[in-house]
């Protein structure tokens, strides 16, 4: 006779194992974000379907594995546009999106500016924190946390 416990055990450890592919999902946009990636290819990655790793990876981290992607890209672009040396049109396919007009629309959506206005205010000869201090301060804002920084003015 099978005991209660080790049904526990059991769903434990296929939780374990569900947290272990989305890591590697994560990771893998965190390293290739670069790359055309798509749910599809990332879920048939880690042996999973497209629809259970777009659920599992929202319960996980809070967004779609789409919306982390485009936040990396988002990002890494504007680490580029800090930099200075690269056009808007460079930083977009460098970053690796392939359409002008989404690319700009998701920055906007993300940073609150269009990508050019963000070049524009960006000082460029001030020296670069470290990089730690700019992804926290720089880290582009979803949701309900965009919408009170708007109105209150700080981050939240």
């Amino acid at each position: 006779m099978c005991r209660p416990s080790w049904g526990r055990a059991l769903a434990d450890a296929h939780r374990l194992d569900d947290l272990a592919r989305l890591r590697r999902v994560r990771d893998r946009i965190d390293r290739e974000y670069a790359q055309p990636l798509d749910v599809e290819a990332l879920a048939r990655g880690v042996h999973v379907s497209a629809g259970h790793l777009s659920r599992q990876f929202r319960l996980a981290y809070g967004e779609s594995p789409y919306s982390y992607l485009m936040t990396r890209r988002i990002e890494r672009a504007m680490a580029l546009l800090r930099r200075g040396d690269l056009s808007v049109t460079d930083v977009c396919f460098t970053v690796g999106c392939s359409s002008l007009g989404t690319f700009s629309t998701r920055f906007t959506e993300l940073v609150g500016m269009p990508p050019s206005a963000y070049r524009r205010s960006v000082v460029p000869s001030a020296p670069e924190p470290p990089a730690c201090v700019v992804r926290q301060v720089t880290r582009p804002l979803r949701g309900r946390a965009a919408a009170a920084e708007l109105r209150v003015g700080v981050p939240a």
